[in-house]
């Protein structure tokens, strides 16, 4: 006669265990947000003046799209959610709270964004450039 999974004592203590861990491992998902800077050394960037802390900021928000597109990736395939989380979620979490950390210097240093450096427009040449070359007879070009 075979014991019932839930009768049984170890079966229920099987039973407890998997719903503990359920209820713990589902606690993770939200808990990412918050951790964030948990996983980043919030005087890392203390000393930065603005131009530094600008660069620091562009490559940060990059590494933050690298890592969430290559997670997005992972989560197409077989088990994806699972590799995402393991291959890609400690690098994010930390990326984000570097980020923050080098958000708040930024706010505290009251920096402002550089303004994109202006190109002269292609119609101002130089007369020399706009000259029409002498042809090979030695003739000026009409």
């Amino acid at each position: 006669m075979a014991a019932s999974f839930s009768t049984s004592p170890r079966g229920f203590g099987a039973l407890l265990a998997l719903l503990a861990a359920g209820a713990a491992l589902s606690g993770c998902a939200g808990m990412s947000e918050t951790v964030a800077p948990a996983f980043a050394d919030p005087a890392k960037y203390e000393l930065y003046d603005c131009k530094q802390l600008e660069a620091e900021r562009k490559s940060l928000a990059k590494r933050t799209d690298d890592l969430r597109g290559l997670m997005e990736k992972a989560e197409t395939g077989t088990g994806g959610a699972v590799v995402s989380e393991l291959a890609y979620r400690n690098d994010y979490v930390a990326v984000r709270g570097s980020a923050q950390m080098a958000e708040d210097a930024w706010r505290r240093n009251k920096c402002r964004e550089t303004p994109p450096e202006a190109t002269p427009p292609a119609t101002q040449l130089s007369p020399a450039a706009t000259a029409k070359p002498a042809s090979k007879s030695g003739k000026t070009a009409r």
